[in-house]
């Protein structure tokens, strides 16, 4: 059995080309799949501070809990 290389080695110089084209594009919808939509599941995760901090106090806040 041939393995991938010697079967692309076996290709006219144009097809090589396309096969490599192929390949390329087979990777980056590989690692495009990859990537994950946002799951915002950290909404609200700071609401038990609503009344003791202003906005940027708690963006501050945030920052440094993440450090």
């Amino acid at each position: 059995m041939e393995t991938i290389e010697e079967k692309i080695q076996n290709l006219p110089p144009d097809l090589k080309q396309e096969a490599m084209d192929f390949i390329e594009f087979l990777i980056q919808k590989k690692m495009t799949r990859q990537k994950k939509a946002p799951t915002l599941d950290w909404i609200g995760g700071l609401k038990e501070f609503k009344n003791q901090y202003k906005s940027i106090e708690l963006q501050k806040k945030a920052l440094e809990w993440r450090r």
